[in-house]
């Protein structure tokens, strides 16, 4: 007996020795849906890894650097516009996932509708999401291709909905997604008055969007020149040695470090008060 509660008094303490000691295993979510997989997943640029991404950052950001030492033979000037260069990877992506997920607004009542009408006339639910790869449209043709080579491929709905999603990694698909699913699952004849109702919702939600974005656009112009504009004539000052020479000094470096780090801040505060508020995917 006294054998029996020494073992599991022993397995016990292992136990609980491992849960605090031994590393813990990350979920495959977290390593494979960081922040910038996600932003890359946006941009329709799913196929790119995030090591390769960085790479490419790494890369320009070196090479920025080098012609810019080499043009004006000052470094605080090569590591500023260095770490520019780095960063227009980030914004080029930035601004294609914003401009997809734009287009992707505008098409999905269109894109609902087309499933609505296929429906009516007869089609399952698999067969009017394949038609979408082919007579969808245009932004929206490559994900639902792909989505009926899944279904043809594994015959599982869900799984294949699952995959649709990751491409199009937007919270409008999200909802569109779900909602699709949930009618498969119960089924009924409630499913071609819930796709009319998500089309009038989704193209009452484009059209005020679409207003918003329009009147603050001014806002979001003006801290972009704002912040560039600077930076542009000292690019320009690169080419006058006599004159870019005196940030080769240890207060010239402090001058630039102090003038990137509030035009960062001004960018971000500005952003923040005029951008309007991102629907998240809360069902991904």
């Amino acid at each position: 007996m006294g054998a029996v509660v020494g073992l599991g008094v022993g397995i016990g303490l292992m136990l609980v020795w491992s849960a605090f000691v031994l590393p813990r295993r990350t979920r495959p979510t977290e390593r494979t849906h960081g922040r910038m997989a996600m932003l890359l997943a946006r941009a329709g640029l799913d196929r790119v890894t995030v090591n390769g991404f960085a790479m490419l950052c790494v890369a320009l950001g070196s090479v920025t650097a080098l012609l810019l030492q080499l043009v004006s033979r000052t470094p605080p000037v090569a590591i500023v516009f260095g770490a520019i260069g780095a960063y227009l990877p980030v914004a080029v992506v930035t601004a294609r996932a914003r401009r997809r997920q734009q287009e992707f607004a505008v098409v999905w009542p269109e894109a609902v509708d087309s499933l609505a009408s296929g429906v009516r006339a007869g089609l399952s639910l698999s067969d009017a999401l394949s038609a979408l790869g082919t007579r969808g449209p245009e932004p929206l043709r490559d994900p639902f291709a792909s989505f009926a080579l899944d279904y043809q491929a594994s015959g599982r709905f869900g799984e294949s909905l699952d995959r649709l999603k990751d491409r199009l990694a937007d919270p409008v698909g999200d909802r569109v997604v779900e909602g699709l699913r949930v009618a498969r699952e119960v089924g009924g004849g409630e499913l071609g008055r819930l796709l009319r109702n998500l089309s009038t919702y989704l193209r009452d939600e484009a059209r005020t969007r679409a207003e918003m974005e329009s009147r603050q656009a001014w806002t979001v112009n003006g801290a972009r020149l704002a912040v560039a504009a600077p930076w542009f004539v000292l690019l320009f000052m690169s080419f006058r040695p006599e004159v870019i020479g005196h940030y080769a000094s240890a207060g010239g470096a402090v001058v630039l470090g102090l003038g990137a780090v509030l035009c960062v801040v001004a960018y971000a505060l500005m952003m923040r008060i005029g951008r309007l508020p991102n629907e998240r995917r809360i069902l991904s």
